[in-house]
């Protein structure tokens, strides 16, 4: 029996991730969720799953948790606290993080602090803090199994080889909804059209992030802690289809792809199977239906593509700016207050003015983040 603990349960990997492991009844027995602020969806869950304990960012949502679970028995925590104290917890065999953005960081570190097994959906935790998790826990590698379906397909292709064997990591983009979109135009597309990705069903931040490129900047300095691999020698294509999911390249040419159709359950379900697999009644493949494409990405078009590298390369706290002001950008254009193109605009100024930290610690990269939104505000109602 293995013992899971979901941190973001209400968001769209953990709502998969339960009803993965409800639909094929796996041998798992859920401990313990957590959310930000979704009470209602956290108590049906409660009732569902049974953990025994859960966890709720906001604490007002968790005041409401408590007086609306009435004789349930359930331990309520709060605030990050709550969501560290969850993520450390010693009966976890396996933590899996689906939380958004910067949240999802310090749950991860204490995780992997503690020995804990990660599944790990939250790539700002290691584009923020690769480098500090590399010098305190170095056997992180080991004990992280990826579950965006991009870091899932290099984790299978793998499987039975030597790392020193590979020459290079592809990673895959779908283009996401403005591909063939002339560049004059994006200035002026919406939220609502952002919002609408042409093949994968995702939360609102990751969707306009993959929509400016900048989700497929994370995956790359993702991956090269992941996996252990020179950022030079992670290459992006973009393949409209998304049934190729990433490559890798080894040292005497040959290629090994993961294919599948564009579904979250398959790498879920593998990240909580791994190595084993177990029969599904998933949409599978039809390869007779498809006509695969690839082709470069236009880091002109798109340049948060290149931000991403660059921000990997510098290192330090920069890679925390690059989050952060990317949080705070994509917040902004949802709200109607920046254009779209104004993210990579307002990303790029924001990593100029940033003060780097090398080899930061802990606290330098709270502080990063903290200032880097900070300033990002400031810039934007300057230049209003």
């Amino acid at each position: 029996m293995l013992n899971v603990v979901i941190l973001g349960s209400t968001g769209s990997i953990g709502r998969q991730a339960l009803e993965v492991i409800e639909s094929l009844e796996l041998d798992c027995r859920v401990t313990a969720l957590a959310a930000h602020s979704n009470y209602q969806e956290l108590l049906e869950q409660c009732h569902r799953f049974s953990p025994s304990r859960v966890a709720l960012v906001d604490e007002n949502s968790a005041l409401q948790l408590k007086e609306s679970s009435g004789e349930l028995d359930v331990e309520i925590l709060q605030g990050q606290e709550g969501l560290i104290e969850l993520a450390s917890d010693r009966e976890a065999d396996l933590v899996m993080v689906a939380t958004v953005g910067f949240s999802g960081f310090l749950p991860t570190l204490y995780a992997l602090r503690n020995g804990r097994k990660v599944a790990l959906a939250n790539k700002e935790s290691l584009v923020v803090g690769g480098e500090l998790l590399a010098r305190e826990v170095p056997e992180y590698k080991e004990l992280i199994i990826p579950v965006d379906s991009e870091h899932s397909a290099i984790y299978q292709c793998l499987q039975g080889e030597k790392r020193e064997s590979v020459k290079k990591l592809i990673l895959t983009a779908s283009g996401g909804p403005f591909l063939n979109t002339s560049p004059e135009h994006l200035p002026e597309v919406t939220p609502a059209q952002a919002l609408k990705h042409p093949n994968w069903a995702m939360g609102p931040r990751i969707t306009i992030d993959s929509a400016t490129f900048m989700n497929k900047g994370f995956e790359v300095l993702e991956a090269g802690w992941l996996f252990g691999v020179e950022l030079e020698n992670i290459e992006v294509v973009v393949h409209p289809q998304s049934i190729v999911h990433s490559l890798v390249e080894y040292q005497d040419g040959s290629v090994l792809a993961q294919m599948g159709t564009p579904d979250m359950r398959v790498p879920i379900q593998y990240s909580l199977t791994a190595p084993g697999r177990k029969s599904n009644s998933f949409p599978a493949l039809d390869l007779n239906s498809q006509s695969l494409s690839f082709h470069e990405p236009d880091t002109e078009k798109f340049p948060c593509l290149r931000l991403a590298y660059e921000a990997g390369k510098t290192g330090g706290t920069m890679p925390a700016c690059l989050n952060a002001a990317d949080e705070v950008a994509v917040e902004l254009f949802l709200k109607g207050i920046i254009k779209f193109t104004d993210i990579a605009k307002y990303v790029e100024m924001a990593m100029k003015e940033h003060e780097l930290v090398s080899e930061p610690s802990l606290e330098d990269i709270i502080e990063a983040d903290r200032v880097t939104r900070n300033e990002l505000k400031k810039i934007v109602a300057r230049l209003g």
